[in-house]
């Protein structure tokens, strides 16, 4: 029952998030701290095993069983989980622990474990429910934007912030909106669109934009909105409900938008008459396959992924979203892409919140409104890990900031280890002694450096034309506040976070146990082909065919179908559905016409892939053709297809006189497979008749056990709804089985073997004692 939990598989030993414990070094018993306080359930030679993580590790993985905390459930996972610890402790041993290749692949799951506690989830559930609600929504709404740098200098910023604000004076006092964006606005699309931005919903926009958007009434202008591009103006000039997302299909003619005339008018011509072409009923598939100059959509009948508002062009997207019932199609629509006949399939609602929440969740960690998270995480660890900052120390470093900071050519070498309050005399460009080995700030007490800092500061840096040197330092001290609290945070994570410290820990030992089962269980079982010939044979007992039968199943759907199956195998010789034929020749010689040998290619394909097949052609000689001629032509047809890689015994020539016309050959190909009459029965019902002809044992087929034991003969069955008859062929008596019969389960089995003894020797060298009163603990039951 609870070996689903501890049992390390090739594909499975990195998830381990629920099945394994934390383990102390192999050194020696495990010292104080979260992880090794308290007492031992029980010792592997030296090493101790807490008795807090292996309750935390039963709590975790059976605390939902029906024997939770009974003494089987409690004995059964200390054993299963001794065995694990065991051999974690030997890959320890080994060293295995120590190489770059593990700490690198430790480090990165470590990275993706610690995400989830880098980040306020209050805050993270508050920004999903607001998406979600916002997505209810859609807004219309123009813009006009005043570039500035997000980190420009305060002087660039209030200037930018002076020019939004004049032109929002202009819109207040009766300017045109859409007027004043063509002529002053920094987005480019501007002078094309006045600012229109169309509709949007939640998740489209940067956040600051998307909130300003949707608190501002319809009909009004908002105050200055600031995002990375810089200053925004927002017009509100609609709200409705949200639309959803459809599903449509199109049918596409190619023209660019500056094309000449002639082509544009060729084109609308075009799209017109296959829109005619539609209405009058032709199929779209048909159409849309023939002549849509879409080709990643064509062979799919036009259809493009779901959209919803403000995915698609606008022009597009209108069109669409018109489309009432699915089927319904638009007139010919046109974007700078050419012109489109849309098909509605399928209209889609916005989904429910649990629906959507989980990728609301991945898309809010990704989007702009991140920052309010970082900025709320931040906030909070600077008060939970004591963050002090020196005044005196942060105003020394913002003076050394000079223009080589802002060209990018700031530089700095650390000096040597001096006592603070050493003087120095200052030099330019340099610190003293004294300054560099000052407390810059303090993070639960442990020091951070000015010389630190500053070496950051030449490693970060980057050219910052027109900014003030003081602003940019302040810049890069904060960004360097922010990363060692952080990395603080994240190496605090283990003595924090119980669950983090435990899950950590689990995949540190799925990673170390991952390389020593290979060698020592799954691999060996494979490679060493003496020891499993010496296991299958000590154990052939285990291996052996019980009563079996070699036997032809016909399933069918209906009684019909099976007849008809039947009656195509009694044949033994199913003919292969092709367009192989006929063969002309070129007047009074033996040389096939192109498109005749075209066909006798295609009869060598077919009769390749199907070793069982047999190619024929029946030669028809006009009359009075001369025997020579039909001989030449009967060697160069069984050259062609001997040449093709058939063998003679799979190829037959006849000849016989045509009734009229003649001189050419009719090509057929026929097969012993019965998967022919499969295809040529199923061709309206892929699931109409199956035919299965091997040796059956008892449980390969429910049908086949139902006569298991009756001896040759054909019987009918019915079962689950299928018509079957089962022609056996011969009885086979039960006995024991080759290793190559057996081979996957004998594998799996010597695997298991070789497991059992390497555990045997590993609590050889370890042994294992029990705290039994720590047990006792556990037993709830």
């Amino acid at each position: 029952m609870h070996t689903r939990f501890l049992h390390v598989g090739a594909a499975a030993v990195l998830l381990l998030a629920g099945c394994q414990a934390t383990k102390p070094q192999a050194t020696g018993p495990v010292g104080p701290g979260p992880a090794g306080a308290g007492p031992a359930i029980e010792t592997l030679g030296p090493v101790a095993v807490p008795a807090g993580e292996f309750a935390y590790v039963y709590r975790k993985n059976n605390g939902t069983a029906p024997d939770y905390g009974t003494r089987p459930s409690v004995a059964e996972y200390l054993d299963l989980y001794t065995n694990f610890r065991l051999k974690v402790l030997e890959a320890e041993r080994r060293g295995l622990d120590t190489t770059q290749a593990f700490h690198r692949e430790l480090d990165g799951y470590r990275q993706q474990l610690a995400q989830p506690y880098l980040t306020e989830k209050s805050v993270t559930d508050q920004l999903v429910r607001e998406a979600y609600d916002r997505m209810g929504q859609e807004v219309s709404a123009a813009h006009i934007l005043v570039r500035v740098a997000p980190d420009a200098a305060p002087a660039d910023t209030l200037a930018a912030y002076q020019k939004i604000m004049a032109l929002r004076q202009q819109v207040l006092g009766g300017a045109d909106f859409g007027t004043l964006a063509r002529q002053q606005s920094e987005d480019p699309s501007a002078k094309e669109n006045g600012g229109s931005l169309g509709y949007f919903t939640a998740m489209q926009m940067v956040y600051p934009f998307e909130t300003a958007a949707y608190k501002t009434p319809v009909g009004q202008v908002s105050l200055p909105v600031r995002t990375r591009f810089g200053y925004h103006l927002i017009k509100v000039n609609d709200r409705r409900a949200a639309q959803g997302e459809i599903k449509v299909a199109h049918l596409m003619v190619r023209v660019n938008a500056h094309a000449p005339a002639a082509d544009s008018l060729t084109a609308k011509k075009k799209i017109d008459e296959l829109y005619a072409r539609l209405r009058k009923g032709e199929a779209w598939d048909k159409l849309v396959a023939q002549f849509s100059e879409d080709a990643g959509s064509a062979a799919n009948g036009g259809e493009l992924p779901p959209f919803g508002t403000g995915r698609m062009i606008p022009s597009f997207e209108a069109v669409a979203f018109k489309l009432q019932k699915p089927g319904d199609i638009a007139p010919p629509v046109q974007t700078p892409y050419g012109w489109h006949i849309i098909k509605l399939l399928e209209k889609q609602p916005v989904p429910t919140f649990a629906t959507l929440e989980p990728t609301l969740k991945s898309k809010v960690a990704k989007d702009s409104r991140s920052e309010l998270n970082r900025t709320a995480f931040l906030k909070r660890i600077r008060q939970e890990d004591q963050f002090l900052e020196m005044p005196a120390a942060k105003a020394l470093v913002l003076a050394r900031a000079d223009t080589s900071l802002v060209k990018g050519r700031f530089r700095y070498e650390a000096p040597a280890t001096a006592a603070a309050g050493q003087k120095a005399g200052p030099k330019k460009g340099k610190a003293t002694a004294a300054s560099d080995n000052t407390v810059l700030f303090t993070i639960k007490q442990q020091p951070y450096y000015v010389k630190d800092f500053l070496q950051y500061v030449a490693q970060n840096q980057r050219p910052r034309p027109g900014a003030q040197p003081a602003f940019v330092m302040e810049q890069l001290y904060d960004q360097y506040a922010d990363q060692r609290l952080t990395d603080f945070e994240k190496n605090s994570l283990d003595a924090k976070y119980e669950d983090y410290r435990m899950l950590a820990k689990e995949y540190r030992d799925g990673i170390l146990l991952f390389q020593l089962m290979d060698e020592k269980v799954w691999s060996k079982a494979i490679e060493d082909t003496a020891g499993l010939k010496k296991f299958f044979a000590a154990n052939q007992a285990n291996y052996q065919w019980g009563p079996r039968v070699q036997a032809t199943v016909v399933s069918a759907a209906t009684p019909a179908l099976l007849a008809r199956a039947q009656a195509a195998l009694k044949t033994g010789h199913y003919p292969v559905k092709g367009p192989f034929g006929p063969v002309a020749f070129a007047p009074g010689t033996a040389t096939p016409t192109k498109a005749g040998a075209l066909a006798l290619d295609k009869l060598a394909r077919a009769a390749a892939a199907d070793t069982a097949a047999t190619a024929t052609a029946t030669l028809r000689p006009r009359k009075g053709e001369s025997a020579r001629l039909s001989a030449q032509r009967t060697a160069a047809l069984l050259a062609y297809l001997r040449g093709k890689g058939l063998p003679a015994g799979r190829v037959k020539i006849i000849s016989r006189p045509a009734a009229s016309g003649g001189g050419d050959a009719l090509l057929a190909l026929a097969t012993t497979n019965p998967a022919a009459v499969e295809t040529a029965l199923n061709e309206g019902n892929p699931l109409g008749v199956q035919i299965t002809q091997r040796v059956f044992q008892k449980g390969d087929n429910k049908a086949v056990d139902d006569v298991l034991g009756r001896g040759p003969g054909t019987y009918p069955v019915q079962k689950d709804g299928r018509y079957y008859a089962i022609t056996v062929a011969r009885t086979l008596p039960a006995g024991p089985k080759a290793l190559a019969d057996a081979r996957g389960q004998a594998t799996s089995d010597y695997q298991n073997f070789l497991e059992k003894e390497w555990i045997a020797q590993l609590r050889q060298q370890n042994p294992v004692q029990v705290n039994q009163a720590e047990v006792d603990k556990l037993i709830t039951k």
